[in-house]
């Protein structure tokens, strides 16, 4: 982990910070305070929504980063992050759940969640992914061109042009690969459950069947082709994209 990195990114990131398990509640705050140098704090979702909305009114921004629990009191992370996303499509939200919560999590996958972490949380692995979160945001607040999508150092895909580029060689791709490419790597991070790749895949397809299977052999194709291209099996959730950090 490159802390002077992170430092870079998170120095004026301000996140909201929801969780109603008051013990748990202050031993991450502290976690995030070494991360972030803005933290605000809710102790549920119906205090973390009204934060939510008191913050947009005084500054006429949103948070960069939300991070909230799911089952909590007055109103569930499932609720809370449903009206965020109606309030401003485009917010960042990692999700904080106990394994035995895991139920509730493909209606917020559905929703658009771009991170979850389970409890007790790796710390190691948390920091990693706020890396390339923290990255993401801080290029998106510097207006770095949102069509340009970069996976490596020297390979970066074109959303507007739907071209996979590896330095000065573009890489061909079949119509289903540009359309999973273009899927998994639109909302940075975010997690595609299977049925929803397979309907856009096969959109097109009605005289197929296409199925889990028909999927998997796509992404075993695509893997082969790009190797640089990670895409990641979140067991019983779908698939996401990983990518690499870009020092700007």
């Amino acid at each position: 982990m490159d802390y002077a990195l992170l430092k870079k990114y998170t120095k004026d990131i301000k996140v909201l910070f929801v969780e109603d398990d008051t013990d748990f509640r202050k031993e991450f705050e502290e976690l995030l305070l070494n991360i972030f140098s803005h933290v605000s704090v809710a102790i549920d979702g119906e205090d973390g929504l009204n934060q939510y909305k008191k913050y947009h009114e005084r500054t006429n921004t949103y948070y960069d980063l939300v991070i909230s629990d799911i089952k909590m009191p007055n109103v569930d992370g499932i609720e809370l992050v449903n009206t965020m996303y109606q309030i401003n499509k485009e917010q960042i939200v990692v999700i904080l759940s106990a394994r035995s919560e895991f139920s509730y999590l493909l209606p917020l996958i559905n929703l658009g969640i771009q991170h979850f972490f389970t409890k007790p949380i790796d710390y190691s692995d948390f920091l990693d992914d706020i890396l390339i979160i923290s990255n993401k945001i801080y290029n998106n607040n510097l207006n770095v061109d949102t069509n340009i999508v970069k996976i490596t150092d020297t390979l970066i895909w074109n959303k507007d042009q739907k071209k996979l580029s590896d330095g000065k060689t573009i890489i061909a791709l079949t119509k289903k690969e540009i359309i999973l490419v273009n899927t998994i790597l639109k909302n940075n991070g975010r997690i595609y459950t299977a049925d929803e790749l397979i309907s856009r895949i096969w959109f097109e397809d009605m005289d197929v069947n296409a199925d889990i299977k028909n999927l998997k052999n796509t992404i075993s194709r695509l893997r082969k082709k790009i190797p640089n291209l990670q895409i990641k099996n979140i067991y019983g959730m779908g698939y996401k994209a990983v990518l690499g950090i870009v020092v700007e």
